[in-house]
């Protein structure tokens, strides 16, 4: 599937990098006891590498940090931040939502890079990165936000299909059918490219446990 930054996109946001998975043939109906043993993994690690740390602490880590500042910018809160604190600070465990999107989920735990995940049989034509200007986007709850100006979004043919501030919409999600699937990793300024690059091959490694045929059709980074 064709993706290309826009002009707006790298003028209005300069030093900022978007990461590109696309995978092909995935097998997304069945959850194997491996893909939970690497979600216990995963929670046992970032609980002891994050254990003691306070908020404001969590917040300046360097990767984390870029996100903060972004959001801060639209009055938000970073929402990776959030699921990152109920893992270590309340012990919950990483969500079961279906293995593409599971995947994705452990992955931001170990990286804090922020990632959506889309169904391409969804998707509409060619897609750009972009920036909002005056936009609407229905969001997976179903509710419909107004994107706010200079938000970095993806749009296809159909309109908006991702806004790093509200997520994702309403026609591209994830199911348990889909087997063509997209990943892309937003990484505003200060985000550095090699960790939007761990993102993606994080995500990459753990479809591998349920879907070890799959096909890699791309994987790169733009950048701005």
């Amino acid at each position: 599937m064709r993706v290309d930054g826009t002009e707006a996109w790298r003028a209005t946001h300069p030093g900022a990098c978007v990461g590109l998975l696309e995978l092909s043939r995935v097998e997304n109906t069945h959850a194997p006891a491996s893909l939970d043993a690497r979600k216990r993994e995963t929670e046992a690690r970032v609980r002891a590498q994050y254990r003691g740390l306070t908020r404001p602490e969590v917040s300046a880590l360097p990767v984390m940090a870029a996100y903060v500042r972004y959001y801060k910018r639209f009055g938000k809160t970073y929402h990776v931040q959030l699921q990152l604190e109920s893992i270590v600070l309340k012990g919950k465990p990483l969500p079961a939502v279906s293995p593409l999107v599971d995947a994705n989920f452990m992955a931001e735990m170990d990286t804090l890079v922020l990632t959506a995940g889309h169904d391409v049989a969804k998707l509409a034509g060619e897609l750009s990165i972009d920036v909002g200007r005056g936009d609407r986007i229905v969001q997976m709850s179903g509710a419909p936000r107004a994107v706010p100006d200079g938000d970095m979004i993806m749009r296809d043919a159909s309109g908006v299909c991702c806004s790093i501030i509200y997520g994702q919409d309403d026609r591209s999600p994830i199911t348990a059918q889909t087997s063509h699937v997209l990943y892309v990793a937003y990484g505003p300024a200060g985000v550095p490219p090699d960790a939007v690059e761990a993102q993606l091959g994080r995500i990459e490694e753990t479809v591998r446990l349920f879907s070890p045929a799959v096909v890699v059709e791309q994987r790169r980074v733009l950048s701005a």
